[in-house]
């Protein structure tokens, strides 16, 4: 059975108590919305082709296909420039920006859990 995303973003019609922490993870759910974040929120605008080259191994359709979830979800504004050729630009909404404090609270419990997982190793 396949994931349906849209479902667990309307809490009306999703009768479980955490509706909002499923609709939160769905937003950011993901193997690149997070690096996709991390990367717009540090360089403040960025090009299709820069977002790419500073991921890494992610294809330019998986790239496409996440940008345009987080816009969808009014997380990123995408910006075309009538030139030639197209200039396209990225950038976090005040939405977007908003996530700054759980994006900080997520990497600090990730470095906790790193340490403490280094640890049970040496044990």
């Amino acid at each position: 059975m396949s994931y349906q995303r849209i479902p667990t973003l309307n809490c009306e019609t999703n009768p479980d108590a955490d509706c909002s922490v499923e609709a939160a993870l769905a937003v950011l759910g993901g193997k690149w919305k997070l690096k996709i974040y991390k990367i717009i929120r540090a360089n403040e605008v960025m090009r299709f082709n820069e977002l790419a080259g500073a991921i890494g191994r992610i294809s330019d359709k998986t790239l496409a296909a996440q940008l345009k979830e987080m816009e969808a979800d009014g997380l990123l504004i995408r910006r075309v420039y009538p030139e030639v050729p197209p200039r396209v630009e990225y950038c976090l909404t005040e939405l977007g920006r908003s996530l700054a404090g759980v994006f900080s609270a997520l990497e600090g419990w990730g470095r906790q859990y790193l340490d403490q997982a280094k640890l049970r190793k040496v044990s």
